[in-house]
């Protein structure tokens, strides 16, 4: 990002009159990520949208709207009843599997209409026969979709044998309708080459990908989700797949800089208030800490935001970076600078998330910039 956005940044924040760690959203650059996955994304594939990554009502529609979509992959109770309301249309499949007890919870609470949109992740023969129990108990219908292993292995049907006898105990659960499969592959672009690489990871699991969804009828394929932000645009559309999920891609934080994405731009960063820029000494080696800078043991400036110990890395101003001397503080975190560095008290310094989800939330209302202004603040989903 350049140093020109920045300082347009800063000079909208102060006109706005914020004055406090907020996040910022260019919807520019939002608009212009949309479009270059719209147009990677194989024809075929349907997006759903995740909404643990962005959990602002009015960023899934502006997403939503631009796919005309009404999938959402939802992982957090409070977030899902969030988006049933806000979506009256809206299908929303659970990317984790919930405990039953909480299931039943949510049935109890929601009008039917809105029950029939959700459809459920099933990872263990113990779930699936949780799950039958609560559909019994209450008369009611429950879709749901298998969560099964591709590589990943953090849960879900381990092997297709598995899956097969999984299978067969739906006989037993009459009010259990399976929808499909879902099959998640993050662990693809971390496969060192000693290990077959990235590559060799994605051959796995589309191999196993394969096995699996050969053992579901056909009346057992609407939804064949496969992928999240990071790999969902390698792929196309003549595995049988119906879907990937994608959110964090969208905005972009830096652990998501992977050669899949590198048409898309960082979208969202911090901004925080310089309440101090300082020449560094550390407490009790005070005028000493010269001797400590020219060991190249201390940074000889540096600056104190007004918060900090985000998930997030510093941007700007170039050269910004964290100092182990210092460490970190969530109440004034000192950031080390370059001697050039043309940064005051009240300036915004600005950092990059390292995640969306979670970081979103963090800061009340997220934002918006446009053409260097100010245009628009929306609010984002409590964690509550």
């Amino acid at each position: 990002m350049s140093g020109d956005w920045f300082r347009q940044a800063d000079a909208a924040l102060k006109a706005a009159g914020i004055h406090q760690p907020c996040l910022v959203l260019d919807l520019d650059l939002l608009d212009a990520n949309i479009a270059a996955v719209g147009a990677a994304l194989a024809p075929g594939l349907a997006l759903r949208i995740v909404d643990k990554s962005l959990p602002c009502v009015k960023l899934v529609a502006r997403i939503a709207a631009a796919f005309d979509t009404r999938r959402i992959m939802t992982f957090h109770a409070p977030v899902a009843r969030a988006m049933l309301a806000a979506f009256p249309d809206a299908e929303l499949l659970f990317g984790k599997p919930m405990p039953s007890a909480l299931a039943a919870s949510m049935l109890d609470e929601l009008p039917e209409s809105a029950a029939r949109r959700i459809v459920w992740l099933i990872d263990t023969p113990e779930r699936l026969a949780q799950y039958g129990g609560v559909a019994a108990a209450r008369g009611q219908a429950l879709r749901f979709c298998f969560e099964v292993d591709i590589g990943l292995h953090r849960g879900g049907f381990l092997t297709p044998d598995a899956l097969v006898e999984a299978l067969a105990a739906l006989d037993r659960h009459p009010r259990l309708a399976c929808e499909g499969m879902m099959a998640y592959e993050a662990h693809i672009g971390h496969i060192p080459g000693w290990l077959g690489g990235p590559d060799g990871a994605r051959r796995r699991s589309l191999s196993l990908f394969r096995r699996y969804l050969a053992l579901l009828g056909e009346d057992r394929r609407r939804i064949v989700n496969l992928g999240g932000s990071s790999t969902a645009l390698l792929y196309g559309g003549d595995l049988g797949a119906t879907e990937v999920a994608m959110g964090s891609a969208f905005v972009k934080p830096s652990d998501f800089d992977v050669p899949s994405l590198a048409a898309l731009r960082p979208a969202v960063f911090i901004a925080a208030p310089v309440l101090k820029v300082v020449e560094a000494e550390l407490p009790g080696l005070d005028r000493r800490s010269r001797l400590a800078q020219a060991l190249g043991l201390l940074p000889g400036r540096g600056l104190y935001l007004y918060g900090g110990k985000w998930m997030a890395n510093p941007a700007h101003p170039a050269g910004m970076k964290e100092s182990g001397a210092f460490g970190r503080s969530s109440n004034q975190q000192f950031l080390a600078l370059p001697g050039d560095a043309a940064i005051r008290p009240d300036d915004f310094a600005f950092l990059r998330p390292t995640q969306s989800e979670a970081v979103l939330q963090q800061f009340g209302p997220i934002r918006v910039v446009s053409q260097g202004r100010i245009v628009d603040a929306w609010p984002v989903l409590s964690p509550e």
